[in-house]
């Protein structure tokens, strides 16, 4: 091959090596002019075929309520198909090059590959899975680590939720998939509790019934399942009277349902003549759980 490069000297002495050279060039590029033709075609094939399918596979699983894993799948087989093309074009435009080899270079390079895009291919196939097994859908309301709000998309590389005070969260699919998720919406109604103390001299029993009866009138409170209220625990300033109630699962329906209660149940217990020694703590459980206690 170095043979047929002309030296310096040798087109010093012959200024038509040049021209010769050029001219065997051009006349190959002339030569592989049909085949060029005959890929650029097999390509637009393919790049039609890949966006055909693509399409097909996104109104499907939209008319399945799966946008989302159409979208995904989609993606990922549209870009198989391209793939497939560009590797037969090549073989076309030469024909030296056999699909066989195309095959063992691709499975050196997948490996090389494999670890250049590691955490993309790890996303990537993360993303699927959720959208396949659906722990949690488009809409719900979830917590993963210190993040929570409303799931906005699930694409493949990250999953998109929208926090409660209005910012977007990107999480990457493998730390979704891997890491605890609290599904806040997974159920028909949430369980709220909060304590409230009365004093040590007042009839706990009465107060337990005063706080039930206004928990239950309050708007948002779920009737199925029912509230209801214990004497939870005395100390040395107090007795507690814990209430406990359901409601939609929706952050918006909990905490406004909680204010509602709150105000209700210390209304009725002033109103019954208990006295309210010192604040208290409002604690969420983040399901429906029927579990022994309620």
């Amino acid at each position: 091959m170095e043979d047929d490069v002309p030296t310096p000297e040798q087109i010093e002495a012959d200024p038509g090596l040049i021209i010769d050279k050029l001219d065997a060039w051009l006349d190959g590029f002339f030569r592989l002019i049909p085949n060029i033709a005959v890929a650029l075609v097999l390509l637009a094939i393919f790049v039609a075929l890949g966006l055909a399918v693509a399409f097909s596979i996104r109104r499907l699983a939209r008319n399945r309520r799966r946008a989302d894993l159409g979208a995904v799948v989609g993606s990922v087989i549209k870009w198989i198909v391209w793939l497939a093309g560009a590797l037969l074009a090549l073989t076309v435009v030469t024909p030296s090059l056999r699909p066989g080899d195309l095959i063992a270079g691709l499975g050196i390079g997948s490996v090389a590959i494999g670890f250049a895009f590691k955490d993309i291919l790890q996303n990537l196939l993360s993303g699927i899975l959720l959208l396949i097994r659906q722990p949690f859908q488009v809409g719900d309301q979830i917590s993963v680590g210190t993040f929570e709000g409303t799931v906005e998309h699930i694409e493949t590389r990250a999953t998109l939720i929208r926090t409660y005070d209005g910012r977007r969260v990107v999480i990457p699919n493998a730390e979704v998939y891997t890491d605890a998720v609290t599904v806040n919406t997974a159920f028909a109604a949430r369980r709220s509790q909060q304590d409230f103390p009365v004093a040590l001299h007042d009839d706990w029993s009465r107060a337990v019934e005063v706080a039930l009866q206004a928990a239950r009138g309050v708007d948002g409170v779920t009737a199925d399942p029912a509230p209801d209220a214990q004497a939870q625990d005395i100390d040395s300033l107090s007795k507690i009277v814990r209430v406990r109630w359901w409601t939609e699962p929706t952050q918006k329906d909990v905490i406004a349902t909680a204010s509602r209660v709150r105000l209700a149940v210390e209304g009725a217990l002033t109103g019954a003549g208990f006295t309210l020694p010192r604040r208290t703590d409002l604690h969420l459980d983040g399901r429906l759980s029927r579990d022994d206690d309620g």
